[in-house]
């Protein structure tokens, strides 16, 4: 093979690759779980000792039920998480405390970002 032949069989070959790349349909993009909306540490430390707040969904407590079970609850919108989350938790003892207007908006705005499509409640 001369260093011509060698040349155009590059060539060749760097053209075919090219129109190869031209053809692949583009990677749908994908979210990361890094990318996805992260619980604060307030809602860390107010609710994850009971409510799984975070994937895997794991709660501490299994009478209470994780954020993405709340969140995926029919009817549930961040209005009526902020209604329900002002007085949710006047019972019983053990879990009263009041939260903070901002702290609602905190706790109903992350909760709102794990509603799913495709969520399976668990059984």
């Amino acid at each position: 093979m001369t260093v011509r032949d060698a040349s155009l069989a590059l060539t060749f070959f760097a053209l075919l690759a090219t129109a190869a790349c031209d053809t692949m349909p583009a990677p749908e993009p994908q979210v990361a779980a890094s990318a996805r909306a992260q619980p604060s540490a307030f809602i860390e430390a107010a609710c994850g000792g009971c409510h799984a707040v975070e994937p895997p969904f794991l709660s501490p407590n299994p009478q209470a039920p994780s954020f993405e079970a709340i969140a995926n609850r029919k009817g549930v919108t961040d209005e009526t998480l902020g209604d329900w989350l002002a007085d949710a938790h006047n019972y019983p003892e053990v879990m009263d405390f009041d939260l903070e207007p901002r702290h609602i908006e905190e706790v109903a705005a992350y909760m709102v970002t794990l509603r799913r499509e495709d969520y399976v409640p668990a059984e």
